[in-house]
């Protein structure tokens, strides 16, 4: 197998040709949602094993996959290691490291869905691992990929809010009830709550945007009665580059704020709604292999504005057209890669740098300090 846990260039060893045989370990929201209609629409990409313990599940995944084999657990994947071509790991946070270890000591190239890991240490550590066997190891940040996102870049990169000194990223949801489960447990073996769910997306984008980390510091409460995790979480970013982030993460917000509010020395750009790929995901829409044009796209309602010294909510600025959200981008480039031809589209030490600042974001709340990473 041709690839890498830690760099980027996966043009080094001979050029394989797919299908490309893919185990879907966890068939939850992650796995049934996300993964497998991301995989089925990918050239290159079939979907081979489902392996989900949960009788319900197994029936969904047959219904959904006709030709998919079943398996009750992940130890079954790897007598049969030569079978498959790439393990996608989207169970519980807790069990990423064991099976994605396991995989890679199997032979196989890992896609882990975020968090990789609960400490930066231990994602260094499969990334090392990857490295040594020779073995893609790639972590599905999704929202990279989102129209939003993709169109801020756009902005940055061509100069339009000339230099950024603050970015606002929230991602916030009104959810007064917990609705229970591993992901709003307080066992910190879990590895459940906002920080490291919602929080390892608006970290890593705000990475990408504006580079490494110099300090954070973060606020993080559990305001819900009943709920056992943070669900209502402030994230200050200082980037070494002097641009500051600040990253809001909540399920306890009864008005919502703006996705984005980017504001720069010639301009701002602020948007309001979240990408709509996620919810034509769980309708039931599927994106279709070489026909993508029409997936991702909002309604210009629904367009962000560039302006200055004007409010958009009372008509300032001027709307810009956002970019059509490309999900199945990000398995488009994981098959290239596994094929010699392409990079890693996100690296396990790029999840490393966000958990570092995770982790300092905890420390931080825990203790009313500022981390310095």
């Amino acid at each position: 197998m041709t690839g890498t846990g830690t760099g980027t260039s996966l043009g080094e060893g001979p050029v394989r040709e797919g299908p490309f045989r893919v185990g879907l370990v966890g068939y939850g929201l992650a796995g049934s949602v996300f993964h497998a209609p991301l995989i089925a629409a990918t050239e290159g990409l079939t979907l081979d094993t489902v392996v989900t313990s949960n009788a319900d599940r197994q029936q969904q995944a047959r219904d959904e996959f006709p030709d998919v084999r079943i398996a009750a657990t992940p130890d079954e994947l790897w007598p049969r290691a030569d079978e498959l071509d790439l393990v996608v790991i989207a169970s519980p946070n807790k069990t990423h490291v064991p099976i994605a270890t396991a995989a890679l000591k199997a032979g196989l190239p890992v896609v882990v869905d975020k968090p990789i890991a609960g400490t930066a240490a231990d994602a260094r550590e499969l990334a090392a691992l990857a490295d040594e066997r020779g073995l893609l190891l790639s972590v599905f940040q999704n929202r990279r990929w989102d129209n939003d996102f993709l169109t801020l870049q756009k902005l940055i990169t061509e100069g339009g809010l000339g230099d950024v000194y603050r970015f606002e990223s929230r991602f916030e949801r009104w959810r007064p009830e917990p609705k229970g489960g591993w992901r709003e447990s307080g066992d910190p073996a879990e590895v459940g709550g906002l920080l490291y769910d919602l929080g390892s997306h608006v970290v890593d984008q705000a990475l990408v945007l504006f580079g490494p980390a110099a300090s954070v510091y973060a606020e993080s409460d559990v305001r819900r009665a009943g709920a056992e995790a943070d669900d209502d979480t402030f994230i200050a970013i200082t980037h070494t580059n002097g641009v500051r982030s600040h990253l809001y993460v909540s399920a306890t917000t009864a008005q919502l704020g703006p996705r984005f509010r980017t504001l720069g020395s010639k301009a701002g750009y602020v948007k309001y709604g979240l990408d709509p790929q996620e919810a034509a995901l769980r309708d039931g829409e599927r994106p279709v292999a070489g026909k993508e044009k029409g997936w991702g796209v909002e309604p210009e309602e629904l367009w962000g504005r560039v302006g200055s010294g004007e409010s958009p909510a009372t008509g300032g600025g001027t709307p810009v057209p956002t970019l059509p959200g490309a999900y199945p981008s990000y398995y488009a480039a994981v098959a290239a890669a596994l094929s010699g031809t392409g990079e890693n589209p996100v690296t396990a030490l790029e999840a490393a740098a966000a958990l570092d600042v995770l982790e300092g974001a905890r420390r931080s709340a825990r203790e009313n300090v500022t981390v310095i990473l």
